[in-house]
């Protein structure tokens, strides 16, 4: 009850007094749109953006770990928004296998002429500062030099003595590299950017 200008009361009309149902579906619509929206602005991201991968394997510790869960670009080589550079940790497509997924780090790029010698790694024959593998993690094993062809990479794991790489079984094809490792996010305790 409302009163009126002059003080008596009068009953206050039925819409006032309970929303109608309609209001109730329009919300309900208005929900549903916003849900698919969001949704289809998650999946867009995923494919095309960010994906969230999980690292098995010990061979890119101490910068990676087993079990870790972490993101990748898929834009950022995708659409030539960078290119790739030696340093990165990228995820591609193994060579051998390609139904798998490896993560290791660039070292030789197009053109290179990349060495080991006994652990130390030459690239167009100066040694590349490695800062990334602790003394513990490096190996003793040589490679003679070999040159990186047009469109390929030279990849290796940071674990140099636990690393399945491109000392094994020989370099990367640029369309078999489908991403770039940048943030871990699980667990909370190593959450950061990748470098």
């Amino acid at each position: 009850m409302v009163p009126d200008s002059n003080g008596t009361v009068n009953p206050e009309p039925a819409s006032a007094a309970r929303p109608p149902r309609v209001r109730t579906w329009k919300a309900a619509l208005y929900w549903l749109r916003d849900l698919t929206l969001s949704v289809t602005i998650a999946m867009a991201v995923i494919l095309f953006l960010y994906q969230p991968v999980k690292v098995e394997g010990t061979s890119m510790m101490p910068a990676l770990v087993d079990q870790e869960r972490i993101f990748i670009n898929k834009f950022v080589y995708r659409f030539g928004i960078s290119d790739i550079d030696r340093g990165d940790m990228v995820v591609f497509w193994f060579p051998g296998d390609p139904t798998k997924s490896y993560i290791k780090r660039v070292i030789g790029l197009p053109g290179d002429v990349v060495e080991v010698d006994r652990g130390e790694v030459f690239v167009n024959r100066k040694p590349l500062e490695e800062k990334y593998v602790p003394p513990e993690y490096r190996d003793r094993s040589s490679m003679p030099e070999r040159i990186v062809p047009r469109n390929e990479f030279f990849v290796l794991g940071d674990h140099r003595s636990s690393s399945n790489d491109s000392r094994a079984w020989g370099m990367v094809p640029r369309e078999y590299i489908y991403g770039k490792a940048v943030f871990v996010y699980w667990p909370l305790g190593r959450m950061g950017v990748l470098r």
